[in-house]
């Protein structure tokens, strides 16, 4: 009975380490590697330059640092910008040219475990978080940089984290959000039903082992719940025909904070190719965010709405 107990226990433990493996690995995102220089750039080369950020953990952030077109000599607005799960720095370059011909100063950083940056054992959206932070230090000790006035773009998951940012710190001016998720519990349950992974059978545990893993509760970093804390400007930047997540998921979030306004565009997950045809709306929503920013910083009213935000 001892030895067939001991059996079952033994088989137990292997399954658990083995699920534990497998998890883990899902969680390494595949990393795509691009080269010491930008792909298409779209700004001068002497506007922009390489960096290595000190992040969490003693791991360091690669990333570019791309200086306003206005030269003015004062402390430009800026913009951090965080690419999502598996991408890098370099596919955001996108948003780059209309943000620096505008007058923002512009940097871009691969999560850990992606891009150029270091590694980890795993990555999650609470990291990515924590990088964002990382690069919002780094940034705001520039001399280029007004440090009062910046904002946070991200892509999926790091629109994600922007928003998980937002919402504890209340250190920005801005969010945009480009085709993020409502719910990492609802992203998770539709990846296993496309590998075909039976629930409640093992999806259960796999959901359950994920939030034990990563250290964070699905419930309270998912942007229906982080959004409501944010209190700044949020623009989210949704495709229509988004067939990773869902444009419904773009107009649940709008609903539960009086901060955001919802701009649909033509295009699926990956906006890159749609982003040049609304760089305008992006740079103006900024605009009228970094206005208010710089109201708080002169003394001003700390609750003057923007234009499409609800009175509260």
């Amino acid at each position: 009975m001892i030895i067939e107990a001991a059996a079952i226990a033994a088989s137990a433990w292997g399954l658990h380490a083995w699920s534990h493996h497998a998890i883990l690995n899902g969680l390494r995102a595949p990393r795509l590697t691009h080269g010491r220089a930008p792909d298409n750039p779209d700004v001068p080369r002497q506007a922009w330059r390489e960096v290595v950020i000190p992040g969490s953990n003693s791991r360091q952030l690669f990333g570019w640092m791309v200086r306003p077109a206005s030269g003015s000599g004062q402390p430009a607005p800026a913009v951090l910008v965080m690419h999502g799960w598996g991408a890098n720095a370099s596919m955001m370059w996108p948003v780059v040219r209309p943000l620096h011909e505008a007058g923002f100063a512009v940097l871009l950083i691969d999560a850990r475990c992606h891009g150029l940056s270091d590694n980890e054992a795993f990555s999650s959206m609470p990291r990515f978080a924590e990088d964002i932070a990382a690069g919002l230090g780094w940034l705001r000790g520039q001399t280029e940089v007004a440090a009062q006035r910046v904002a946070l773009l991200g892509h999926s998951v790091g629109a994600a984290a922007a928003m998980l940012h937002a919402s504890r710190h209340h250190d920005v001016s801005a969010v945009v959000s480009l085709s993020a998720f409502a719910h990492p519990r609802e992203v998770m349950l539709r990846l296993m039903a496309e590998h075909r992974v039976p629930y409640p059978l093992i999806g259960w545990y796999v959901l359950h082992h994920v939030q034990r893993v990563i250290g964070a509760r699905f419930d309270d970093i998912a942007p229906l719940t982080t959004l409501r804390g944010v209190r700044c400007p949020v623009l989210l930047v949704h495709g229509i025909a988004d067939s990773t997540v869902p444009f419904s998921d773009a107009q649940r979030l709008q609903s539960v904070s009086s901060w955001a306004r919802l701009l649909p565009v033509n295009g699926d997950h990956d906006l890159r190719d749609t982003l040049a045809l609304h760089g305008g709306a992006l740079v103006e929503f900024l605009r009228q965010a970094d206005a208010q920013a710089r109201l708080r910083e002169d003394g001003g009213n700390d609750d003057h709405p923007l234009p499409w935000r609800s009175a509260a």
